[in-house]
């Protein structure tokens, strides 16, 4: 293709450095820790985008780099992001300006809010496990921590994941079973990364 639109688009998404290079510094040094690996979410995406006009819900998308990633890879298919910080929710959306991604909406709000029905396939990259560790590992201090949070959003997420419908996929990075209902059945689990996909039975 010899668009150049296309071309730059290209550079961005061809290693995590290009990726993060899109942001502030500061928000490149949460990267190892905070933010999915363009590889992962090359994987995850062709899990979840099974089909041409898939809705995929990224719960807890920080600065929007799984969605951005998996919509260029998937432009039949629609991600969208929900974040409770509304300043990672501005860097993600000058990332996609940046980016010229379409196919890609990031809603700020805290999860629990959301219509869950609106959506197809979910991906979640553990985004409650700042609630179980010190400072140094939170993403900032904008927010409240606690095991009672923890506890709440793991239950949460456990009956909204209990009432979708057959056919419902799932990928998890780095997440612990407990959010996981019966009547997901494991379908994947690539060697040496923590990522896993399921499917509702």
């Amino acid at each position: 293709m010899n668009d150049p639109s296309f071309k730059i688009q290209a550079n961005h998404f061809c290693s995590d450095q290009h990726f993060d290079n899109l942001y502030p510094r500061s928000i490149q040094q949460l990267s190892s820790k905070h933010w999915t690996p363009i590889g992962v979410a090359v994987l995850a995406s062709e899990f979840l985008a099974e089909r041409p006009g898939s809705r995929i819900l990224d719960i807890g998308s920080g600065i929007g780099k799984f969605c951005l990633a998996g919509a260029r890879q998937y432009p039949d298919s629609h991600f969208y992001g929900v974040e409770q910080r509304k300043r990672l929710i501005q860097f993600a959306e000058k990332a996609q300006k940046r980016t010229g991604i379409e196919n890609a909406t990031f809603i700020h709000g805290n999860f629990t809010q959301l219509d869950f029905t609106l959506f197809d396939h979910f991906y979640f990259y553990n985004s409650f496990y700042e609630n179980l560790v010190d400072e140094e590992f939170h993403i900032d201090e904008s927010t409240d921590y606690s095991l009672s949070l923890y506890e709440y959003y793991t239950h949460y997420l456990f009956n909204v994941l209990t009432e979708r419908p057959s056919g419902t996929r799932l990928v998890t990075y780095h997440g612990f079973r407990e959010v996981i209902p019966p009547g997901y059945r494991l379908v994947e689990s690539p060697q040496n990364i923590l990522l896993r996909c399921w499917i509702r039975e």
